[in-house]
């Protein structure tokens, strides 16, 4: 099964690198058809995504949750997934090549550092055996993907082609993943509280989650503010983005401790 897995994540990352150049050159060329064909293509590997999710999930028996592997799977997948479904909803279809990049990236650093572990099994730790797991991590994996997609739109807002991307649409994704990304602090807490005994004990994962925490709350606080609109802002989301993958990856890999489960 982990051959099989392995050349499906290979596929995935092919085909997301082939909708977001489509996504690029609908943009250049203006050609609705185009981004049809990269709708169709981000949509496929959507699917091909899903089947490795589903396998993780048949193999360890687990939702996909418990590992920095099975994360990284849920938290790409999940950006996608918000995506196709906004871009019918809003006009933001222009941040298709962006995301779609963005995404393959996450996937590409999955194959890079977790080669071979797509079919590795292994019991989970004692602190991971509680009902709060999946309601924590999945909120944060939302969570996550959810800046994700914000940095995307914020990112092609500096390009002419992302003139149509308003500046409210951003706002409405960081308060939406900012809500889920409190709901996980605070699952969190409880969670280790009962599983540790303290509610908080500064552990790396927890202080850079507070810290993306507070630079998306100052966003939120200023954004109606005059002169804090535009620019600014979009220059802030991509800030808090930045800590977003530096909360995972950096704690993950470079700041060992109680969240280190790579």
């Amino acid at each position: 099964m982990g051959i099989i897995m392995t050349f499906i994540v290979y596929g995935v990352l092919v085909i997301y690198l082939a909708a977001g150049v489509l996504y690029l050159a609908g943009n250049r060329t203006g050609r609705e058809a185009v981004h049809k064909y990269a709708l169709i293509a981000a949509a496929a590997g959507c699917v091909l995504h899903f089947a490795v999710l589903s396998m993780r999930t048949a193999l360890t028996g687990m939702l996909p949750l418990t590992n920095g592997l099975d994360f990284l799977l849920t938290f790409s997948w999940i950006t996608v997934v918000t995506f196709l479904l906004l871009s019918h909803r809003f006009r933001i279809k222009a941040a298709g090549g962006i995301v779609m990049l963005m995404s393959a990236s996450m996937v590409l650093v999955l194959i890079i550092l977790m080669k071979g572990r797509l079919d590795a099994v292994s019991p989970l730790m004692p602190a991971l055996k509680s009902p709060w797991l999946t309601t924590h991590v999945i909120t944060a994996a939302i969570s996550y993907a959810t800046f994700t997609l914000a940095a995307g739109l914020a990112i092609m807002q500096f390009f002419p082609a992302g003139r149509a991307i308003k500046d409210d649409y951003v706002n409405l994704l960081v308060r939406g993943a900012f809500a889920l990304l409190s709901l996980s602090i605070v699952i969190g807490a409880i969670w280790a509280e009962q599983a540790w005994g303290r509610y908080w004990s500064w552990d790396p994962k927890e202080t850079w989650a507070l810290i993306t925490w507070l630079i998306y709350a100052i966003y939120l606080h200023l954004y109606n503010r005059r002169g804090w609109s535009g620019s600014y802002a979009r220059w802030i989301v991509i800030g808090g983005f930045l800590l977003v993958l530096f909360t995972f990856f950096g704690v993950n890999y470079l700041l060992p401790g109680l969240h280190s489960y790579v």
